[in-house]
């Protein structure tokens, strides 16, 4: 849901369903690949953007931009900094994370390194995702269900708390190379997850993210 908030929607080149709802002023890109798969899906991108190797069809979007093959950025990042150079804080990845843990690994490091800089980034993967937080808070309601996991994507985070939850931390250090915030669950309470210093990797289903989830 965006409550009135502008979106820029991003498909990459794993093959996926886009389930949307655009509202005005909405934005759409497909990188690479993702051209295709948003026609698969019958969305019409605003903008097909990269260096278009896994992909060489026509493409009837209503620009293009090209990129080289041996460049200093992956495809989805370019179409992150797309979005954001045209100003959306607001930003929902599909297609990027599951197939190839290469690319999954490196969009890791992109969530964490665009949350820091105040975006709302999400990796979007069926019914799951990917989000951050950093050096904040989530509320999810007590309608919010399933399984929740955290990580540290800094080698220290310090003041974390999970309150609400089936396990709970409380002003706890999460360490990188440490994943005691593996599989927690929703226990039909509201619950709040935060982190007085650091970033945190945060995995949910989906509708968690949309329908129950604030930030503070």
């Amino acid at each position: 849901m965006s409550n009135g908030e502008k979106i820029c929607y991003i498909a990459c080149a794993l093959d996926c369903d886009i389930d949307i709802s655009l509202n005005e002023g909405d934005f759409v890109i497909g990188a690479d690949k993702g051209y295709q798969i948003l026609e698969s899906n019958g969305i019409k991108p605003n903008l097909a953007l990269g260096d278009f190797d896994s992909y060489d069809g026509k493409i009837n979007a209503e620009n293009v931009i090209r990129f080289p093959v041996k460049k200093d950025f992956t495809d989805s990042e370019l179409a992150i900094m797309h979005a954001i150079e045209l100003g959306y804080k607001k930003i929902q990845v599909f297609g990027a994370i599951g197939a190839y843990l290469d690319h999954t690994l490196a969009n890791v490091t992109i969530l964490s390194k665009y949350t820091e800089k105040g975006i709302d980034l999400s990796f979007i993967d069926g019914e799951k995702l990917l989000f951050a937080i950093s050096n904040s808070q989530v509320d999810f309601t007590s309608e919010a269900k399933g399984r929740i996991s955290i990580f540290s994507a800094k080698d220290k985070s310090y003041g974390v708390f999970e309150k609400g939850l089936l396990y709970e931390l409380d002003n706890a250090t999460l360490e990188a190379n440490t994943p005691l915030g593996v599989s927690n669950e929703f226990i039909g309470k509201d619950a709040t997850i935060s982190v007085k210093n650091g970033t945190l990797i945060i995995y949910t289903d989906r509708k968690n993210y949309e329908n129950y989830l604030t930030r503070r």
